[in-house]
């Protein structure tokens, strides 16, 4: 197949850094190694952090790798390409593959003209990364909202223009009275004293309250102070009725330990009367 713009695409690779050379033989045949490789080394420049896998050994492994690089290009650069080309990895593949380093050479252009002009050693040492103009476009969108938003609500203000210039006009016409702003100057004065007033009591009331608070907290700990020492009293006292208590409960084990022996002899027993009766009703049959 024909490699349209074939010398456009190998120039671009140079420029760009490509550490191999490129030439049109490399793509009279399908040379799926190749491309995969190019592929790859194109979106580690655009993003370096890209996590696509560049296993290509089976045949599945290049779908995936296909459409993993076709997806990221399509969500991180806008750049559709087509998967059936760049599968054939023939010379059709070139033409998707000319789309971003068009659109990396371009950036490269725009970042610095001086980049074109260096020596072909000194290219090969350039680094670009377009990923880190992502946020700068965030930005700008966000901005451009923004602006539409702002725009939107400066359009519904100038409309009241009409309105708001006559009332404008007639107040600005009308003459001004020095007692009438005088006592309104007066009562603004006093409206921001009696705040001012307002919050000095309770600056006060605050600091009174600081400190009832820091009397009950003080009457608390003695309190607690005095309990806790009763509790200590009350656990070193042994009771009077101790002594009484462990005799009977000593009298107690006894009496349970008899228990225990007469309840196993007593079902001992009824167990033997009731093989006793069944003899009987077996030998009565």
């Amino acid at each position: 197949p024909a490699l349209p713009h074939f010398s456009d695409f190998t120039e671009m690779m140079r420029a760009l850094g490509y550490p191999r050379l490129i030439s049109m033989e490399n793509f009279h045949t399908p040379n799926f190694m190749l491309v995969s490789e190019v592929l790859l080394w194109l979106v580690k420049r655009y993003e370096p952090q890209s996590d696509i896998p560049g296993d290509v050994e089976t045949e599945q492994d290049r779908v995936f790798f296909i459409k993993a690089v076709a997806q990221f290009m399509a969500t991180k650069a806008h750049i559709k390409l087509n998967t059936k080309k760049l599968y054939q990895a023939d010379g059709h593949a070139v033409k998707e593959l000319l789309k971003v380093t068009s659109v990396l050479y371009g950036a490269m252009n725009t970042q610095g003209g001086e980049c074109a002009h260096l020596p072909e050693e000194d290219s090969t040492k350039f680094k670009f990364d377009l990923g880190s103009k992502i946020a700068d476009l965030k930005a700008a969108r966000q901005l451009a909202s923004e602006i539409t938003s702002k725009g939107a609500v400066l359009y519904d203000l100038l409309g009241k223009e009409v309105e708001l210039r006559e009332a404008r006009t007639e107040s600005l016409g009308r003459p001004l009275e020095i007692n009438e702003a005088e006592k309104v100057m007066k009562i603004a004065i006093n409206s921001v004293l009696e705040e001012v007033q307002k919050t000095k009591d309770m600056l006060n009331n605050v600091a009174l309250d600081e400190a009832n608070l820091e009397a009950k907290i003080e009457k608390r700990k003695l309190e607690l102070e005095r309990s806790q020492k009763r509790l200590q009293t009350l656990q070193s006292v042994r009771p009077a009725f101790m002594d009484e208590y462990e005799k009977i409960e000593e009298q107690l084990q006894k009496q349970y330990s008899t228990y225990l022996e007469k309840f196993r002899n007593l079902t001992y027993m009824e167990q033997l009367l009731d093989d006793h009766r069944r003899t009987e009703q077996e030998m009565f049959e």
